[in-house]
């Protein structure tokens, strides 16, 4: 048995080493899950060898990085960056927005578990929430889905278009739940995914997504058959109770939100992936957290 001695508020403290843990956090560095637990297996393998029973996490962080450092300079720099972000004193909250179909909630629950978050919450959910508290009659808007959103305003505007309108509405009616979700996560320090197809650049407050540890993506489906196909996986689904025939329906009113979303995320210069395959689409959120949460760390830096 190998202890890992550490230290919590002054007070010392030791645990097992884990090839286990070690090799989830191994696997943010792009090495993939089965190389990453066969390197967490040689690094446990020296440590034994070496006849090491006690190791502080200092030195042994030390010594997974050069270990690391040897096999790919790179593996060794990520896994640095990945420390740091973990270290951290602020919650790590990332957003996930996309039109209807995309995969928000699917990347959700990947990003979740590569990067060991245990919180992740929907927009769909927040709306819910919002629906019991407000009535149909004093906010109908809410009580619709996000692309029939239009269907609910009694007057269209002129200006633009009503499909759009009608899903502005609604965005902005759920965005009051996610924002309190938000400024929640930051007061009590809880790590948070938010999905969901609310999650619009622009329309969260900017002293909010202004900050380094608020990360925001919006997921597209360049491909109109990809995009359309997704809904037929989804509703194949036994537990699905989602009308396949209303989005199908309404598919040319998703691809419109979609369109708006891209736009909104180029006016605010926030990340688009176009989700065709999960590991790369996770890939490239990770690495584009680690880089965004190093800017965190250099202002903190300078602070000091």
């Amino acid at each position: 048995m190998i202890w890992v001695i550490g230290d919590v508020e002054g007070r010392r403290y030791r645990e097992p080493f884990s090839k286990g843990i070690l090799a989830r956090s191994l696997s943010i560095t792009d090495i993939g899950s089965e190389r990453a637990y066969e390197i967490a297996s040689e690094i446990e393998s020296k440590l034994i060898d070496g006849d090491i029973n006690e190791i502080t996490l200092t030195d042994l962080t030390n010594f997974i990085v050069d270990y690391l450092d040897y096999l790919d300079p790179d593996y060794a720099k990520k896994y640095l960056n990945w420390r740091e972000v973990r270290k951290s004193k602020e919650p790590l909250i990332i957003l996930i927005g996309g039109a209807s179909g995309v995969g928000t909630s699917s990347m959700a629950f990947e990003l979740a578990s590569k990067l060991g978050l245990k919180n992740l919450i929907s927009t769909d959910m927040i709306r819910e929430v919002m629906r019991k508290i407000v009535s149909k009659e004093l906010s109908p808007v809410i009580h619709k889905s996000s692309f029939d959103a239009h269907e609910s305003i009694r007057i269209p505007s002129i200006r633009i278009d009503s499909i759009i309108e009608g899903f502005i509405s609604h965005v902005d009616v759920v965005n009051v739940g996610v924002e309190a979700i938000i400024e929640r996560s930051l007061k009590e320090g809880i790590s948070i995914i938010i999905e969901g197809v609310h999650v619009v650049p622009g329309f969260i407050r900017k002293d909010l997504i202004s900050k380094n540890n608020i990360i925001i993506f919006t997921l597209v489906v360049d491909d109109p058959e990809t995009h359309k196909q997704r809904f037929f996986t989804r509703c194949r689904q036994p537990w699905v109770k989602r009308s396949l025939e209303k989005y199908i329906e309404n598919f040319d009113i998703i691809r419109k939100t979609q369109d708006f979303l891209i736009e909104q995320a180029k006016i605010h210069d926030s990340c688009i992936i176009d989700n065709v395959d999960v590991t790369e689409t996770v890939d490239i959120m990770v690495n584009e957290i680690i880089e965004k949460y190093g800017g965190l760390k250099n202002v903190e830096q300078k602070s000091e």
